[in-house]
């Protein structure tokens, strides 16, 4: 039986703009009030999902939500037609408008968490939506999420759907952007990390002074359990609290794993020693390669504003371990200067593709940010929806769909006008008439 590992990313959405509206994401805020370029932040991201395809990576495509939210804004009492809902919102309460416009699901990393089957007790893949409450315009997307998976990922056989954990900040669940996953293969079982900031019923434990901990211990426990994982194959690590105010958000801007590999900055977690330790015990008498970037080699500024951890780690069919980075780690002097060094090293990463996300750069997420891992067999990849993995037609399609209903400049102020929620709305629903999932949208439903 073959394994892969898919990497589904987040097609960018139409109304994808730069409100900063993410306290503790340094990118996010400092590019606050810019001009967006929606329609080349899309193609930007379809190109990464075509150049890994290329690369004879399965690679497949996660549907956007559907923005502006009128159905938050009613819920908080806006009332009228939806332009009317709009005129309101955008001038009684703007932070509030500007949240429910948010194209911020383009970060798929996100979305869920996801275990594969060779780590949970009945054999199925499980996903489980992030509520993501430390975020109101992140908490907007769980519902939707789920109902994009499931259309994605609906054979009952092989998939199994949760609930998103309760909306409330002590089980604050931020995705895999917080989880990652070693293995021998893809289809052996792992060692599943979870990376929490924070104790949510233990205020004596250590935590960040500055920015927000968005993932606590007591929701990465809660995700194992839905997900059937037990103590063998799983680690809870504590993310450093200095890190986090540092303006490293997430741990996936601070480490990435991949296989038999963990690339990481030495400021990254706390109890570093004992725990990798721990990782290492449980998965096996094979060799584990931590990876240790230290703060004289590249600065964890360094690390934020280039996303040098933010990059994909990935083993394409030709075997060879690859960094897929963003073109700012080429640009910056220093991390450049790792990068060539690195793969130089005795290590299994012998390979760096750098890519141009800026948009997605720009607003606070880099190549990890837009991509939810999903290893699969080859049963459960051809028991799940095909029309959402990526080939040359679909790449054709979804680019023709981009240049037919995107804008090609977005302002904040333009996010009020009426005509971009129903350009928004026929997109989406042309694209689930592409990808073939139903009606996930809550527009499509009524």
């Amino acid at each position: 039986m073959q394994h892969f590992e898919v990497n589904y990313d987040g097609l960018v959405g139409p109304t994808h703009n730069y409100a900063g509206l993410s306290f503790g994401n340094v990118a996010s805020l400092a590019n606050a009030k810019a001009v967006s370029s929606p329609k080349s932040a899309a193609l930007q991201g379809l190109m990464k999902m075509k150049a890994l395809h290329d690369l004879g990576m399965k690679q497949g495509v996660l549907a956007p939500q559907e923005r502006p939210d009128i159905y938050a804004l009613r819920r908080l009492g806006f009332t009228g037609t939806d332009g009317e809902v709009l005129y309101k919102a955008a001038t009684e309460a703007p932070a509030i408008f500007q949240a429910v416009c948010s194209a911020s699901s383009m970060w798929t990393a996100n979305a869920a968490t996801v275990s594969p089957s060779a780590d949970t007790a009945n054999g199925k893949v499980h996903f489980t939506p992030a509520n993501l409450t430390n975020k109101f315009h992140r908490s907007l997307e769980p519902v939707t999420s789920g109902n994009i998976l499931k259309a994605m990922f609906a054979h009952e056989r092989y998939f199994e759907h949760h609930t998103h954990l309760p909306d409330n900040e002590h089980f604050g669940d931020e995705g895999a952007a917080n989880h990652t996953r070693l293995c021998e293969q893809y289809g052996h079982a792992g060692v599943e990390i979870f990376t929490y900031g924070r104790y949510a019923f233990d205020s004596s434990q250590p935590a960040p002074q500055k920015f927000p901990a968005r993932q606590t211990f007591e929701a990465s426990q809660a995700i194992a359990r839905l997900h059937g994982l037990t103590d063998d194959n799983t680690v809870y690590i504590q993310q450093n609290p200095d890190v986090i105010d540092q303006g490293v958000f997430h741990n996936d801007v601070i480490a990435v794993g991949n296989q038999n590999v963990l690339f990481y900055h030495e400021q990254a977690f706390r109890d570093t020693e004992q725990k990798f330790a721990e990782i290492q015990q449980k998965f096996g008498d094979n060799p584990v390669h931590f990876i240790e970037v230290k703060t004289s080699e590249v600065s964890v500024q360094d690390a934020v504003s280039t996303y040098l951890f933010n990059t994909q780690l990935i083993t394409p069919p030709d075997g060879i371990m690859t960094i897929i980075a963003p073109t700012e780690c080429e640009e910056n002097p220093r991390v450049k200067a790792y990068l060539d060094s690195l793969v130089e090293r005795d290590n299994p990463i012998k390979r760096v593709k750098f890519f141009d996300v800026k948009q997605s750069m720009r607003n606070g997420g880099g190549p990890a940010c837009l991509r939810l891992r999903v290893a699969l067999n080859d049963e459960e990849l051809k028991a799940a929806n095909p029309n959402c993995l990526m080939s040359d037609s679909l790449y054709k399609r979804l680019t023709q769909w981009v240049d037919k209903h995107y804008r090609e400049e977005l302002a904040v102020d333009d996010l009020r006008d009426p005509a971009l929620l129903e350009e928004s709305r026929s997109a989406l629903d042309e694209l689930t008439q592409i990808l073939k999932l139903g009606s996930v949208y809550p527009f499509q439903q009524d």
